[in-house]
C-alpha cells in the first residue's frame, strides 16, 4: 500500500490547525498553540506511523500514543476524529463543554483513543515509560507474535522541565526501553515567554546522558519525521528522543510568542484561516483530509486481524490460554482468600511484615502482580522472593527497582496499569507519599487498580525524627476521592486489605503499614474488616457508655483501655476502622450497629482531620497536634500519649 502524497499530508495538517482554532473560538478558551505547531507531527503519526485500529481502540497489541502535553488536547481530538474513532464532529464543536467527550485536557475513559489522562505536565512521560515497560515485560512472557508494539509520546518543554519526567526518563534509559519514542516539541516558548527565561540546558545532551538515542529534526517536515522514526526502529536497546524544532501557533499572527500558547482572539482566528488558505465554514472537513488517514486505519485493521489469528492459534494451548487470561483479564484464583496466610493466633508483628508474607504467598497464584519499591524494598517488604528482577534487556522478572524516584514510580505504575495485562504495586515510606501525590490523584481519577504500599506509617518511625514521621499524610490520602486508604490494625486486617486491593478493579488502594510490631486481634476479624469497620472488642453487658474508634497501631492500646475499664465496671466498645472509605460505603444500619450512639473517643497517631468524618459534637479526638520527635518509638508513645495508660486517661475524662 503506497504512502499518501505530500499534498494529502499537508492538507491533513492544515485541517487539524483549522479545527483547532474553530474549536477554541467556539469554546472561548483553550490552548491553540501546540496543535498549530505540531500538526505535521500528529498527522504523520496517525496517518503513516501508528499501528492502530479506530474500530477497536482497546486492541491489546496496538501502538500507544500519549499526549503528555495535554493542554494541546485539540491536536488529539482532531486526530481521533479524522482517523475514524467514535468522536463525531459535534463533539469537537462541544470542546470543553459539560458532558462532552472533548474535555479541556484528555481524560482516559471519556474519549475513545485517549490512552491516559494528561494535563499535569510530565505525568504522560511517566505513564508512557510504564506502558513501554509493560510491553517489554509481556513480550518476555508471551513472545513477539502476541506482544510487539511501540509507545509514542508528544512532550513539551514544560513536560521536560518537570522532575517526574526526568525521573522516568532516567529509569527508561537505564532499562533500555527501545520501544519508547518521544517527540519533543522544541518551540522555545512557554506561558511566561521564551524558554530562555528559565530553561537553557541542552536537552539532547541530557537525554543522551540518560542513555537515550537522540535525533534533531524540523518538526514541520513530514519526510524528516518519517526518517527519524525509521531510524529509531533500528535502535532497539535505547529509548528515543526526537527533538522537533517547531513554531508554536504556526499560521497565527501570534506565532512564536507566548500569546500563541493559549486561546487566540477572533480576529486572529480569521487571520489564521486566511494565512492557511482556508475558506470552508467552521468545522467543515474536506473529504480529502479524511482520506489521508484511511490507509492507516486499513493497515491497523489488517494488523489487528492478523494478530487475532495468531492469538487464536496460540490459545489452542490450554496452558498458554490460562496464562493469557491470568494476565489480560487480571484473573484471580476463585479461592484467593484461602491462599492468603491465616494469621489467627500469630505473634505480634509489624503490618509491613505481614504484607510481605501475603505478597509472597500469593505471588505464584497472581502472575500479573508486578512491582517494587523506591529503593526501600527491604524496609517495605515488597520483594517477591522467587520471581526475579527486571534488568536492562531482561524483562522476565517481576521485581522492579525504581530507584529513589517516588514520583516517577507512581506515574510508571499508572502506565503499567493503563497498558493492561499487569497489576502493579509500589512501595515507599508513607512520608514520601507527598512526592507521589499528583500520580496518586490521577490513579484515582482514572480508576486504575494500582496498589500503593506505604510503610513506616506514623511517629513510631522513631529515631529518624519528624522529617520522616508522617502525621498529616493519612488524612491527606483520605482526601483524594476514589482512593481507598487501608490502615490495618494487625496482620489479619493486613491480609484483608490485600484481598481488597487485588479484588478492586475500579480504583487504587493505599496500604498504610506499621514499622513496629502490633498484637494480633481476636474475633471475627476478616468478616468485619472486609466491610471497613467492625467491633474489635464489644462492651460487657448493656449499651456502651463509650466507643473508642481507632485505626492501625492505635487499636491495640484501645483494646487494652477497654479491658481495664471493663474491670472497673464500665461498658466500653472498641471499633477498628481499617478503611474509612469502605466503611462509609456500607449501609447506614451496619454503620450504626458498629458505632452505636455513645460518645466516641477517636484515637489515631495522626492529625485530627483523619478521623473527622466520624466525629460528632461532644466526641473527643486523641491524636497528634503537631510534628513528632526523634526518639525510640516506645518513648514517643509515652510522650505523645499513645500508650494504653494515656488512652485510658483520655477515656476516663470523656466518661466523666
Amino acid at each position: 500500500m503506497s504512502l499518501p502524497s505530500p499534498e494529502a499530508a499537508a492538507l491533513a495538517a492544515t485541517t487539524i490547525r483549522v479545527l483547532t482554532v474553530d474549536a477554541v473560538r467556539q469554546a472561548g478558551i483553550g490552548h491553540a498553540g501546540l496543535p498549530l505547531g505540531c500538526a505535521e507531527i500528529g498527522a504523520t503519526l496517525f496517518g503513516e506511523i501508528l499501528a492502530h485500529d479506530p474500530s477497536d481502540p482497546a486492541w491489546p497489541d496496538r501502538d500507544r500514543f500519549v499526549l503528555s502535553a495535554g493542554h494541546g488536547s485539540m491536536l488529539l481530538y482532531s486526530l481521533l476524529h479524522l482517523s475514524g474513532y467514535d468522536l463525531p464532529i459535534d463533539e469537537l464543536r462541544r470542546f470543553r463543554q459539560l458532558g462532552s467527550a472533548t474535555p479541556g485536557h484528555p481524560e482516559h475513559g471519556e474519549t475513545p483513543g485517549v490512552e491516559t489522562t494528561t494535563g499535569p505536565l510530565g505525568q504522560g512521560m511517566g505513564n508512557a515509560v510504564g506502558m513501554a515497560l509493560a510491553e517489554r515485560m509481556l513480550a518476555a512472557r508471551f513472545g513477539p507474535e502476541l506482544v510487539d508494539h511501540r509507545t509514542y509520546v508528544l512532550a513539551s518543554d514544560g513536560d521536560l522541565m518537570e522532575g517526574v519526567a526526568s525521573e522516568a526518563a532516567s529509569l527508561a534509559g537505564h532499562l533500555g526501553l527501545g520501544r519508547l519514542i518521544v517527540f519533543y516539541d522544541d518551540n522555545a516558548v512557554t506561558i511566561d515567554g521564551p524558554t530562555g527565561l528559565s530553561f537553557s540546558e541542552d536537552v539532547g545532551r541530557r537525554f543522551e546522558a540518560y542513555g537515550w538515542h537522540v535525533q534533531s529534526i524540523d518538526g514541520h517536515d513530514r519526510s524528516a519525521i518519517l526518517a527519524a522514526v525509521e531510524a529509531a526502529k533500528h535502535v532497539e536497546d535505547r529509548p528515543h528522543l526526537i527533538r522537533c524544532r517547531t513554531h508554536i501557533g504556526f499560521g497565527a499572527p501570534e506565532a512564536d510568542t507566548k500569546a500563541a500558547h493559549g486561546g487566540i482572539p477572533d480576529e486572529s482566528v480569521e487571520a489564521t484561516r486566511r494565512t492557511l488558505g482556508w475558506t470552508l465554514p467552521p468545522f467543515e472537513v474536506p473529504g480529502e483530509a479524511r482520506t489521508y488517514f484511511e490507509p492507516a486505519a486499513q493497515r491497523g485493521a489488517a494488523a489487528r486481524a492478523a494478530w487475532a489469528g495468531r492469538l487464536e492459534n496460540a490459545l489452542r494451548d490450554p496452558e498458554l490460554a490460562a496464562r493469557w487470561r491470568a494476565f489480560q483479564e487480571r484473573e484471580l484464583p476463585a479461592d484467593l482468600e484461602a491462599r492468603i496466610p491465616d494469621f489467627r493466633g500469630a505473634a505480634a508483628m509489624a503490618t509491613r511484615q505481614a504484607s510481605g508474607k501475603v505478597l509472597n504467598a500469593i505471588a505464584a497464584d497472581v502472575p500479573a502482580l508486578v512491582g517494587g519499591s523506591a529503593d526501600l524494598a527491604g524496609s517495605n517488604n515488597t520483594t517477591l522472593a522467587e520471581h526475579g528482577t527486571v534488568e536492562p534487556g531482561k524483562f522476565e522478572g517481576r521485581n522492579v527497582h525504581f530507584g529513589v524516584r517516588e514520583h516517577a514510580m507512581a506515574a510508571i505504575a499508572n502506565g503499567l496499569a493503563l497498558h493492561g495485562g499487569l497489576r502493579p504495586y509500589t512501595g515507599t515510606f508513607l512520608v514520601f507519599s507527598d512526592y507521589m501525590r499528583p500520580s496518586l490523584r490521577l490513579a484515582a481519577l482514572m480508576r486504575q487498580p494500582v496498589t500503593f504500599v506505604f510503610t513506616h506509617d506514623s511517629i513510631f518511625v522513631g529515631e529518624d525524627g519528624p522529617t520522616h514521621q508522617p502525621v498529616e499524610h493519612v488524612a491527606a490520602l483520605r482526601a483524594i476521592p476514589g482512593l481507598e486508604v487501608w490502615r490495618p490494625a494487625d496482620a489479619r486486617e493486613t491480609a484483608v486489605a490485600w484481598s481488597a486491593a487485588l479484588r478492586r478493579d475500579d480504583g487504587p488502594i493505599a496500604l498504610v503499614l506499621t514499622r513496629q510490631g502490633v498484637p494480633t486481634l481476636e474475633g471475627e476479624v476478616e468478616a468485619g474488616a472486609a466491610r471497613g469497620g467492625w467491633v474489635a472488642l464489644p462492651e460487657s453487658g448493656g449499651e456502651p457508655e463509650l466507643v473508642i474508634v481507632a485505626t492501625g497501631s492505635e487499636v491495640g492500646p484501645s483494646v487494652e483501655t477497654a479491658t481495664v475499664l471493663a474491670g472497673e465496671g464500665r461498658r466500653v466498645r472498641v471499633v477498628s476502622v481499617p478503611c474509612l472509605e469502605r466503611f462509609g460505603a456500607q449501609d447506614a444500619a451496619w454503620r450504626d450497629s458498629v458505632l452505636g450512639t455513645a460518645p466516641r473517643l477517636l484515637v489515631e497517631a495522626g492529625v485530627e482531620q483523619g478521623l473527622s468524618m466520624l466525629q460528632r459534637p461532644g466526641d473527643r479526638f486523641h491524636g497528634m497536634r503537631g510534628f513528632g520527635a526523634s526518639a525510640p518509638y516506645k518513648d514517643l508513645a509515652e510522650h505523645f500519649g499513645f500508650t494504653a495508660g494515656a488512652v485510658t486517661a483520655a477515656a476516663r475524662e470523656l466518661l466523666g
